[in-house]
């Protein structure tokens, strides 16, 4: 049995997001699978070549990328099928925008603000 020490609830939300690191490599319209409070889960992109630890700015579009949830993530999972991103800096308007998408679909309001105040307390890396 795997060992989840998983502290942010995943909302599995169907949107595309737009992935770019500092040497020029954009994939764009990636998959979302899911989203948390502290990052996403998107379905690996065929012509991926990032690695564990890269660093890259993630763009989530909502409402027909009407709203975009811009944030600074490392790759903190990597498989042959999905890339997990640990969000982390992401700005007041971003965080606003995803706490309320998770606010919406976590039916535990007393859990979104048990997240919250673990994102709050997380030592920074």
């Amino acid at each position: 049995m795997v060992d989840d020490r998983r502290i942010f609830s995943r909302i599995p939300f169907v949107a595309n997001a737009h992935v770019l690191n500092t040497e020029g490599d954009v994939y764009l319209n990636c998959r979302v699978i899911d989203v948390s409070l502290n990052g996403l889960l998107i379905s690996r992109p065929d012509n991926w070549s990032g690695k564990l630890t890269d660093n890259f700015t993630v763009d989530l579009l909502l409402n027909e990328a009407q709203i975009v949830i811009k944030m600074q993530a490392e790759v903190a999972h990597l498989d042959a099928n999905s890339i997990g991103f640990h969000c982390k800096l992401i700005d007041l308007d971003s965080i606003t925008h995803l706490k309320k998408l998770v606010e919406l679909n976590l039916a535990d309001e007393g859990l979104l603000y048990r997240e919250l105040s673990a994102l709050v307390d997380m030592p920074e890396n």
